[in-house]
């Protein structure tokens, strides 16, 4: 089979049920989503997919590296803050192996587009991670209009190179995203195939639609924009996206590419403050489950089945294990993946494993363990167990119930998280709000 072009488009903090093909709600204007419910309708949907954190940056060392995220002492910050900028540590190590080195050492040509978030120059970034070419920003966050960051430091990069452009973000990044497609085609046509990573900073946090270029100045001091925002807002945020993801999937059609491009979208972590998570609880920061099940869409129309869905439990780590393995590319011995392929499960989506995942937080202590239909929590030294089927919003504690499976999977957690390196005292958690700020939810 010829190898897959690929375009992994990733998200930000949104919802688990922001979409209309996750149950979402259309908002006033009309549907949010058509695009993104487009590629779930044509390919695979997954309903219980998982990312790698409850929060961004370390999510995408998984991503990047296929491994645990624990392993890097740059994930152990949650997440890595523009106080690291200058930093040799904490970011994403150039000789580390990578999803788009090992992709580009098996042949194929790879960029990224938008968001990095693992370490600043010059010690870090995509050119010394694999990636070609890089188009995106460094920061965790970054105004929609001046593309500045908290700290007020202008953060739109070409390769290490600060960069100016006029422009709502997530529309300069979807354009630049159809631009690099055009430049690309001629090349995929004749067998090379390409890997664009296509990171997008909506639907966080400032709430800023093509219409709030007026907001900028009121939120340069503070991109948490903590009196700002609401539901309808938010979701034209992700319109706008949904709307880029449009003529990224016409400029495929537009050079035939679209048959053998799998496009696979999720969101880093669960969603944040105007997010729609139903039915679970939970958000951004938690190892509940609306802080780490997210949407996993898969779309590749010569292999994968239109109206696919599965139940297979998966990761971020996952999806680019089976990126690299679709590519033809091999890890590094001496870096073995903790991803699995889920490469058959795109060919016959009734396809299941076993596939338990661990997840452990610096913040409120948390740890967690999906095994099966069991999930193992704890939060704040308090301990929790779930049949995750029978109990998505986990309201029913089953741990007096089942104090065997309590402690079996217990042990389990602690025998998984005996392999990883302890948490570091000067690793930080930057929470940006508290209940100062706005109710617990």
């Amino acid at each position: 089979m010829q190898r897959p072009n690929i375009i992994y488009i990733v998200s930000d903090d949104l919802g688990f049920a922001d979409l209309g093909c996750y149950g979402g709600r259309e908002a006033p204007f009309g549907a949010v989503s058509p695009h993104i419910d487009a590629l779930a309708a044509g390919g695979l949907r997954l309903t219980e997919g998982y990312a790698n954190s409850p929060v961004c940056s370390p999510t995408r060392f998984a991503l990047m590296s296929m491994r645990y995220q624990y392993r890097l002492r740059g994930a152990l910050e949650e997440p890595i803050n523009s106080r690291s900028k200058g930093s040799a540590t904490l970011g994403l190590p150039p000789e580390l192996p990578t999803l788009p080195s090992l992709l580009q050492a098996a042949g194929y040509r790879t960029a990224l587009i938008g968001k990095w978030h693992l370490g600043y120059p010059p010690h870090f970034g995509p050119l010394r991670s694999g990636y070609e070419e890089f188009f995106g920003i460094m920061a965790g966050g970054v105004d929609y209009f001046t593309h500045c960051s908290n700290n007020g430091d202008h953060d739109l990069y070409i390769g290490d190179e600060t960069h100016k452009e006029v422009g709502y973000l997530t529309d300069v990044f979807s354009k630049r995203a159809v631009q690099h497609i055009h430049e690309r085609a001629a090349d995929a046509q004749a067998g090379q195939p390409f890997f664009l990573s296509l990171h997008y900073t909506a639907p966080h946090w400032p709430w800023e639609t093509r219409d709030d270029a007026h907001v900028a100045p009121e939120v340069a001091k503070n991109l948490f924009h903590l009196d700002g925002g609401n539901v309808n807002s938010y979701r034209k945020m992700i319109h706008h996206m949904d709307e880029g993801i449009g003529w990224i999937m016409a400029a495929l059609r537009e050079h035939g590419l679209a048959e053998n491009t799998l496009v696979v979208f999720t969101s880093d972590n669960g969603g944040e403050r105007f997010s729609d998570n139903w039915p679970l609880v939970g958000g951004k920061m938690d190892l509940t489950e609306g802080g780490i099940r997210v949407p996993w869409i898969a779309h590749w129309p010569a292999v994968i089945a239109p109206g696919s869905t599965s139940a297979q439990h998966c990761m971020t780590m996952d999806w680019s294990a089976t990126m690299l393995d679709l590519g033809g590319g091999r890890p590094h011995a001496d870096y073995p993946l903790d991803g699995v392929s889920l490469a058959p499960l795109l060919r016959n989506p009734a396809h299941r494993f076993e596939r338990p995942m661990h997840w452990r937080m610096n913040h409120r202590g948390q740890r967690a363990l999906r095994d099966g239909d069991w999930k193992y929590l704890m939060v704040d030294g308090h301990e929790y167990l779930f049949n995750i089927p029978a109990d998505e919003r986990e309201r029913a504690n089953q741990a007096q119930r089942e104090p065997e499976r309590l402690a079996r999977m217990r042990a389990q957690w602690l025998a998984w998280n005996g392999t990883m390196p302890p948490i570091p005292d000067d690793a930080t958690v930057s929470l940006g709000y508290s209940t100062q700020h706005m109710p617990q939810r």
